[in-house]
Order: structure tokens, then sequence, then C-alpha cells
């Protein structure tokens, strides 16, 4: 039994003592002080968390598992690697091992000293339903990241962001959770940027504004605000969605653009982490530090000025299918994206798709196909022929890439029935609710039965999360 408030308002630090037997590891979100051979088979591991964290960061993971360290980066008080059962080590460390510690030491020059002593990875089983898990020296992470190409590790930049807000700056309660993801996804993107640059900054904000408009399609208006509006004892799982990681990482851009850019706000920001580390905090908090911030800058009038013409109940509290304002971003890595997704629409009716072939994608990015296959779904559903056609020239269907696995079936399930069984096979191996959720709710459109029967014989695979949600989405009830 661990005695702790459910609130994010409150942090403590904690330490814990663990026994296992059979060889197993025992992980958890603090530094492991020891470990004791207590005989007969029995291990006892011993960790301290001394920084404080909300009760929703203490987490244990146990299994046959293998540790191995990622390269230390000189001049850095902390350490890094991955954890992942044995057969998995091969790839994870490939995946990962060129850019964490990285990831590591360019957040901790954007924000502040990184804290918390480890920096590691911890690869979950498939019916994990998150891309990760925050929980402080220790990372959650969904194995699909693990794509062979490196063009999932942005996940890891996220998490690694949450060291500074999330568990560093907290939410005081979930209504000002977008203080958590929004800032974080920020973060995120800045470490984009300093690795791969400005351009592929912009990307990342493409890909998250096409998720953002999708999930405000189908919320309801108290989740489409910024600040949500729970009601009494309400699970804020139910208003789980994109708009806290995107509406808010948009708003913080749109303010970056307002004060005159990066080099005016990432002092704010430094200043922001400085102020309010180790707190939990409200929006109110956030927006009168902003204020007082560049107030007290000399000449600072000029930009509180601009700050005070911003709408900020629209931003904060207003609901909508999209952002309040139509921030335009860099399309030099999308316009090509843009430019084959048109081709398609065009030739939808075609009996010929000759032209098409894997040449028109061999110079793209992984993000770069995302952005493509979203730009796709935002035309009228194509006919049965041009979805079979796209799979054949990109072989979609068959990508070990989730995230272009995902996008095709949306697009082919809104098509026709004709890839519902292949997207049945592939959605009972992927617990994550980014991919598991809408591929489930689509195929319920297009062969109910089949999407209702496959729920129900893999049930027991999902995570007690998404199986609550994805059964709220299909309308069955589940233990």
């Amino acid at each position: 039994m661990l005695p702790c408030q459910d609130t994010p308002a409150v942090k403590a630090t904690y330490g814990a003592r663990v026994r296992s037997g059979r060889g197993l590891e025992v992980l958890m979100s603090a530094l492991r002080k020891d470990t004791v051979d207590l005989g007969d088979g029995i291990t006892e591991f011993i960790y301290d968390q001394p920084v404080g964290i909300p009760s929703y960061l203490i987490a244990i993971g146990a299994g046959e598992l293998t540790y191995k360290p990622f390269d230390k980066l000189s001049g850095r008080n902390w350490n890094t690697g991955c954890w992942t059962e044995p057969g998995n080590m091969d790839a994870a460390y490939w995946e990962f091992h060129k850019d964490t510690a990285n990831f590591v030491a360019t957040a901790e020059d954007l924000a502040s000293e990184y804290k918390f002593g480890v920096y590691d990875v911890l690869f979950l089983p498939e019916s994990f339903p998150y891309g990760g898990m925050e929980n402080s020296c220790l990372t959650f992470a969904t194995p699909t990241i693990i794509a062979g190409d490196r063009s999932q590790v942005d996940v890891v930049a996220h998490e690694i962001s949450h060291s500074w807000f999330g568990n560093g700056i907290g939410c005081a309660s979930w209504r000002h959770f977008w203080l958590n993801e929004g800032w974080t996804t920020y973060l995120e993107r800045l470490i984009i940027r300093a690795t791969h640059g400005e351009q592929a900054r912009q990307l990342s904000f493409t890909v998250g504004r096409r998720g953002l408009v999708d999930d405000l399609a189908r919320l309801e208006s108290r989740f489409q605000r910024l600040v949500a509006e729970y009601k009494d004892y309400e699970d804020p799982d139910e208003g789980y969605s994109q708009v806290p990681y995107e509406k808010g990482a948009n708003f913080l851009y749109y303010l970056e653009q307002t004060v005159g850019g990066l080099e005016i706000f990432l002092p704010y920001m430094k200043d922001y982490v400085k102020t309010f580390e180790g707190y939990a905090i409200t929006t109110e908090q956030w927006r009168g530090h902003l204020f007082h911030y560049f107030g007290s800058l000399k000449n600072g009038e000029e930009i509180v000025r601009k700050l005070g013409k911003v709408d900020w109940d629209e931003w904060l509290h207003g609901d909508g299918g999209d952002l309040c304002v139509d921030i335009k971003y860099d399309d030099t890595l999308s316009k090509a994206c843009y430019d084959l997704a048109e081709r398609w629409n065009h030739a939808r009716d075609s009996e010929d798709f000759s032209d098409f072939s894997p040449k028109d994608v061999e110079n793209f990015s992984t993000t770069q196909k995302v952005i493509m296959l979203d730009r796709l779904e935002t035309y009228p559903a194509f006919p049965p022929k041009a979805v079979s056609a796209l799979d054949k020239a990109y072989s979609l269907s068959s990508t070990g890439n989730a995230e272009i696995a995902l996008r095709f079936f949306e697009i082919a399930l809104k098509s026709s029935a004709d890839y519902a069984e292949k997207a049945a096979e592939w959605v009972v191996s992927k617990g994550r609710m980014k991919f598991c959720r809408p591929v489930f709710r689509l195929l319920n459109e297009q062969a109910p039965e089949l999407a209702k029967k496959t729920f129900m014989e893999h049930a027991g695979f999902y995570h007690p999360i998404a199986r609550k949600m994805i059964a709220k989405d299909l309308g069955l009830k589940v233990e």
C-alpha cells in the first residue's frame, strides 16, 4: 500500500525497498542506491527519490530485463541508458543510443540543470497504452517507437522535456494540464530545432496541427478548451486528447512570435523554470509571471503592450474546430508532400496508376510521409481502387512504422471495408491508444461486427485504460 494524495498539486520525495525472486529486476522512478542478496533467490532493491514529485510519477516495473548504458557526455552529471527484455536490446539500443543523451544535454542548455541524476528508458510490452510515460528517472516507452530507422526518437525528446515541465513545474489541477503537455511539446520541438534545424521544428508543428484538428472534431466543447472544464470527481482520462499538447504548444509558439522571436522568448522560458521549478501552479500564475517578467525588462513596455493585445480568453477558454489564430508554418519540407498528395487526388478516379512508384517517396523522411498521408485524409474518401494503388506503390499496409500504418488504415477504412481484415489483424498488437482507438472507431463504421468481435477476443491484451476507452468508443461494456 502507498498512502498518497491523488492530485498533481502535491509533490513528495520517497524511498522504497522492494524484494523480488526468480532473478526478476525491479525498477522504480528513483535512483537505485543498492541491491542486496537476501538468499533463497530473493533480492532486495533499494531506491531513493530525493526530488519531490507528484504521486502519478511514482512507478514500478519488474521483469526479466537487461540494461545497457548510453555513452556518457563529458561535463554532465547524469547518466542515460535503456532497459528492455533481452531479445529487444540490440534494436532498442541502436535506435536510441545516438540521440538520448544529446537530447537531455540540449534540454538542459535550453531550460536548466537536469536534476534527476539518471535518465533511463524502459521499453514495455506492446499493450502499453501511451507513447511514453515520463516517470522521473525512468521513462516507460512503447516498443512501437523502435521503428528501425530512428524516426520515432522524438517521443523520447518529449518525455525528456517533461523533466522540466510536469515533473519540474507541475499543474495544480488537471484543468491546467496544458502547462505540463503544452510546454513539454514546445520544448520537445526546440530540441528538434537544435538537432535538425528550424524547418524540422516547423514540420513537427505541421503534423501536430493535423492531429489537433482531428481531435477537436470529436470533442465536446468543454474539452476543446485549453483550460479544460472537468465535472466534480470526473476521470481526467475522459478529456484526454491532443488539445493540451498541440493547442498548448501552438499558443506558446504564438507568444514566441508575439514577443519578437526565440532570442527574446528563450530567456523568459529559463526564468519561468527558475521561478516555479518544484511547484505546482495554475494558468493564472503562469500568465502573471509572463507579464511580470517582460514588464521588469528594460524597454519591456512594448512587449507588454503586445501581450495585452493577445485574445487571452479565446486562447485559454475558447472552443471550436481549430486554433483561434491561423498560424502559418514554414512549408519548405512539407511542400513536396502536399504536391504528391495533390497528384493522388487528381488521379483518384483513374484506371491507371502506373505514374506512381516508390521513387515518389524515396527521399522523404518518415515525417514527410506522415504529412503526405495526413493531407490525403483531408480530401474526400478515395475510391477503393486508388487506395489499393496507394498501398501497392508505397507498401503502406505492410510497413513496420506504426505512424505510417495508422494513417494508411485511416485512409483505407474511410474508403471501404476492403482493408478491414488487415486493419483488424494490425490493431490487435497495438496497445498504444493513439493507434488502436482511431482504427477501432473506423473499423466499427465499416465492419461493426468485425470491430466488436476483434476487440472482445483481444480485450485482455489491452491495458485497462485503453480497454475502457475502446469499449466506450464501440458502445460495449467490459470489466
